[in-house]
């Protein structure tokens, strides 16, 4: 539980500084380039890998994922324009869905009614903290609105499980190296091409930004893999309580410091999200009282 809330509280570190960024006009593009070059140091310091290690099986999963990290953000920006926050929003929180069925499916876990309940009531309490009455500003709206949903659904899930995969493999320190590496080469080369065609102004202060940013991104993903291999037996319990620890405490964030207020509904989400996290934390006790009641 210590490595989930480590990343949890980073991953709201990252959800903060990307919001603040906005505020103040930031190019979020470079900074989160500029992000994995961070990244790529902090492993290679810290974690010190070893490339002949590398898993020959693993190298699809690492192709994935450097796609994937840097495209998925193309996809949010596009579908924030298209769709407006609140749906966006409401694609990037149920993809739990995809995480938590593969613990079933792919990571064979195994299913039981306390468990069954506790995602049960967290998803519950996801649907409850979505900000239903947010003001929706869209200009216009293509018919790609609904496409570029499902992609951050399918992509949102599909990072969990990769990561979950990466837990599995011998070497973390090469397997976040690599995917970290292609991961800025990826946004790197998106990067050139805007400054070439003049979309965009390259800026030397987002490189600083950008790596403040990914000393709080790295320390997400290592402490995601980290709570996997911890709890290996038991990703269902990782993936909901890493999703609903960071809604709820973005949601604390978001009324302490932006002032943001919150509806009946999504303080009913935080109750539910705390008991859902409680089911899943005191699951062997729960299923132990289960068996003596019944």
């Amino acid at each position: 539980m210590f490595y989930i809330f480590l990343s949890i509280c980073c991953s709201v570190t990252v959800s903060v500084m990307l919001k603040l960024a906005r505020r103040y006009q930031i190019d979020v593009y470079q900074a989160i380039t500029w992000n994995y070059s961070a990244a790529i140091i902090l492993t290679w310091l810290f974690l010190h890998p070893h490339f002949v290690q590398v898993q020959e099986s693993s190298v699809a999963t690492y192709l994935v994922l450097g796609l994937l990290l840097p495209v998925l953000f193309l996809f949010i920006a596009a579908s924030i324009k298209q769709s407006g926050i609140v749906k966006t929003d409401v694609a990037q929180r149920l993809s739990l869905f995809i995480p938590v069925l593969s613990s079933f499916l792919l990571f064979s876990e195994n299913a039981d009614l306390v468990k069954i309940i506790g995602i049960s009531v967290g998803f519950l309490a996801l649907i409850c903290l979505i900000p239903w009455k947010q003001k929706n500003t869209l200009r216009r709206k293509s018919a790609f609105s609904w496409f570029y949903l499902f992609i951050i659904f399918v992509g949102m899930g599909l990072i969990d499980v990769l990561l979950k995969q990466v837990a599995k493999a011998n070497n973390l320190a090469t397997s976040l190296f690599i995917v970290f590496s292609l991961a800025f080469t990826v946004s790197l080369l998106g990067l050139l091409y805007q400054v070439s065609t003049k979309r965009m102004r390259f800026s030397w202060p987002h490189i600083l930004i950008g790596w403040t940013l990914g000393a709080a991104n790295f320390g997400n993903i290592l402490f995601f893999i980290k709570a996997h291999q911890a709890l290996a037996a038991r990703p269902s319990y990782v993936f909901s309580s890493m999703d609903i620890g960071v809604i709820l405490l973005g949601a604390g964030v978001g009324v302490a410091v932006f002032k943001e207020k919150l509806s009946w509904l999504n303080i009913s989400g935080i109750v539910l999200g705390l008991i859902a996290i409680l089911i899943n934390s005191f699951h062997d006790s729960l299923i132990h009282l289960v068996s003596v009641i019944f």
